[in-house]
């Protein structure tokens, strides 16, 4: 452990529970406009930046741009109500792995491809919004998202960190895979507790593939 300063959790998915509300919102959003989303199309896109993937989506046109913006307000509004009415929980065992990351001296940090807004409702939901970690970075605070290792920078702008070869970063689709690749870190983890299975998580570069985030600290057997 004292070749670890931060450790880098995605938010949904990984570290909260991801019940298809973020996937049925964003389809119903684009359906909304007239745009079907393939799951193949969707699967490509989860875990990024939000407002990226609904512009990418959206087909090519004059208004694209305002079409865009319209599906990704309408997208944030419909997964607003879907957490208001559903209930938004912490995947079993989180809170204390946070706890036992921060008792043995790292610092813990929260990223996310959804914007401020909706990253707030989630962890005021969650109890979260004061403690639990020590930065919250979101799809909002960096120009580009993942594949982008921008996300990991600034939680380490954000905590103090200097040496990308002491964090950690956790995640459970490919794009946080290959955000962690892109950023350099030591420890590039993957869980299967979210949106990408096995398969799919095994083709993008990573250190380790863990069944969920409980099974982090056996990564440091001797701390």
């Amino acid at each position: 452990m004292d070749e670890l300063d931060l450790v880098v959790f995605d938010l949904a998915g990984t570290t909260g529970e991801d019940r298809g509300q973020v996937a049925d919102a964003f389809t119903d959003a684009l359906a909304a406009l007239g745009v079907t989303v393939t799951p193949d199309q969707l699967q490509g896109v989860r875990g990024r930046s939000k407002r990226q993937a609904v512009l990418e989506l959206v087909p090519d046109g004059p208004d694209r741009v305002q079409r865009a913006e319209a599906a990704y307000l309408s997208f944030v509004e419909r997964l607003a109500q879907r957490y208001r009415i559903d209930g938004v929980r912490a995947a079993p065992g989180a809170e204390q792995v946070f706890q036992w990351f921060k008792q043995k001296g790292a610092r813990v940090a929260l990223n996310t491809g959804f914007d401020r807004r909706i990253t707030e409702l989630l962890l005021n939901a969650l109890g979260w919004a004061d403690q639990a970690a020590d930065a919250v970075v979101c799809g909002d605070d960096v120009k580009r998202g993942r594949p982008a290792p921008y996300l990991i920078f600034r939680a380490m702008e954000a905590t103090g960190t200097n040496d990308v070869h002491r964090v950690a970063s956790v995640g459970d689709t490919t794009l946080d895979l290959h955000a962690g690749y892109n950023a350099g870190v030591r420890w590039n983890v993957g869980v299967l507790s979210g949106a990408h299975n096995r398969s799919l998580l095994t083709q993008a570069p990573h250190s380790h593939l863990l069944a969920d985030v409980t099974q982090l600290p056996s990564l440091w057997p001797n701390a």
